[in-house]
């Protein structure tokens, strides 16, 4: 039975009236008015009313589905496509025969309920629509970043989750017990992307990386996607250049094939305009003293200060250049200014910075110097430092958080919204 050929509700709405389907799924909804039962089916392409009648079904089986079937119990239908102006989508299916496959208990996700609730019903979520569209907007997202990294040359690389060294800061590492020795939760794959440029020149990785941070805002999470590359023989133009085609691939992916997602969404969202902005750290922050916040040069951008300039642009932009004592230890520094560092944020509209990146350090004795400046030990980073004895050569790389990016794309406004089981300092349940 399971195995038979079925059609997908999304199939059924380019059907012809009087055509036999065969559908399989959950209810989404359903009512009895006088005579007739109405279900409204979903499956992984959409949701289809079903028109059940007494006289098709027979009594028995007909009293049983009306006093027993319930939200999410999982049917398999068969019947005939008939159009109907009042029926969603202008198409239902006339049911001659019902196999149920397992009745619902009632089903305990409700309106009313507290957000704190309905996180922990999140294994439920996955069978609501809006949700549906948002991880579907998602999936979109991480197969077009794959597909624009493949057709420019990059070659995809698995980086370890275990690491040793801190690549973001140590007061964001989660620590862990690596066979009684100390070891660390990755927050970016950075470092190991860095190596195996000297032997593919492009790489790429798509993986959780986890911060530690204990910030409760609507733009954090403790574990999030990253997608992330390096580039040899790259500066940091190069970067802000790759960065900018990839962005702009994956919206143009998502606003082509995910119309009707983003409708579900109520999100009009268009391809942004090109060039990207691109604005120097010192002007930014002359923008932001003029609007009464607060920057001093050195400082880096506050969450605030972020949402003020994200409404200021009319494009995604990058902010450049931010200061020695706001980026980690590997960034190179600005030729012309000392003080800065060949670094930059891709800010978006009304929301805010999704990618950091820049060219790295790639001369010995400067990236050593930079360490110590850092108040950190040399000897903690010697295979990365390694890399930069054999050969070393200009490069660049950034990170995009993917649900970031997604949040943007969608309009969704928390960040836990964008990803199948978030992850803050208060949730880790389911």
């Amino acid at each position: 039975m399971l195995n038979d050929k079925v059609d997908k509700v999304s199939q059924v709405f380019n059907k012809n009236e009087g055509e036999m389907v065969k559908v399989r799924g959950w209810i989404n909804n359903i009512r009895v008015q006088g005579g007739l039962t109405f279900i409204d089916l979903r499956d992984s392409t959409g949701i289809i009313q079903v028109t059940i009648k007494r006289s098709n079904l027979g009594e028995q089986l007909y009293d049983e589905i009306v006093s027993k079937a319930k939200r999410e119990t999982s049917l398999i239908v068969e019947g005939i496509v008939k159009n109907d102006p009042r029926a969603p989508g202008g198409k239902e299916i006339l049911c001659n025969k019902i196999d149920v496959i397992s009745y619902s208990e009632v089903y305990p996700i409700r309106k009313g309920l507290s957000i704190s609730k309905l996180l922990d019903l999140r294994h439920l979520y996955f069978r609501r629509t809006r949700f549906q569209s948002i991880l579907k907007i998602r999936s979109t997202v991480i197969d077009a970043a794959r597909e624009w990294f493949k057709e420019n040359g990059f070659f995809e690389i698995q980086c370890p989750t275990f690491i040793t060294a801190a690549v973001e800061g140590g007061a964001t590492l989660f620590e862990v017990n690596y066979f009684d020795k100390k070891a660390y939760l990755t927050q970016s794959s950075q470092f190991y992307l860095e190596a195996a440029i000297f032997g593919f020149e492009k790489v790429f990785t798509i993986q959780p990386s986890f911060r530690a941070e204990k910030s409760r805002t609507r733009k954090h999470l403790t574990e999030f996607w990253h997608i992330e590359a390096e580039v040899a023989f790259a500066t940091h133009d190069d970067i802000m250049n790759i960065e900018e085609e990839l962005v702009y691939y994956i919206i143009s992916k998502v606003i082509d094939e995910r119309k009707k997602e983003l409708e579900i969404l109520n999100r009009n969202i268009e391809k942004p305009k090109r060039p990207f902005l691109r604005i120097s750290y010192v002007d930014a922050i002359k923008l932001l003293n003029d609007k009464g916040i607060s920057i001093q040069f050195g400082d880096d951008i506050t969450t605030e200060a972020e949402k003020t300039l994200a409404k200021m642009i009319d494009r995604p932009a990058f902010i450049m250049y931010f200061p020695k004592t706001a980026r980690a230890f590997y960034h190179m520094p600005h030729p012309e200014d000392n003080r800065l560092t060949l670094s930059s944020d891709l800010y978006v509209p009304n929301e805010g910075e999704i990618t950091t990146g820049g060219q790295r350090v790639h001369d010995l004795n400067l990236l050593i110097e930079r360490i110590k400046e850092n108040n950190l030990n040399p000897s903690d980073y010697e295979w990365y430092l390694d890399l930069r004895k054999y050969g070393s050569v200009p490069h660049a790389g950034f990170g995009l958080g993917v649900e970031r990016l997604v949040k943007w794309i969608t309009g969704v406004s928390h960040i836990r919204e964008t990803i199948p089981f978030p992850r803050t300092p208060v949730r880790i349940y389911p």
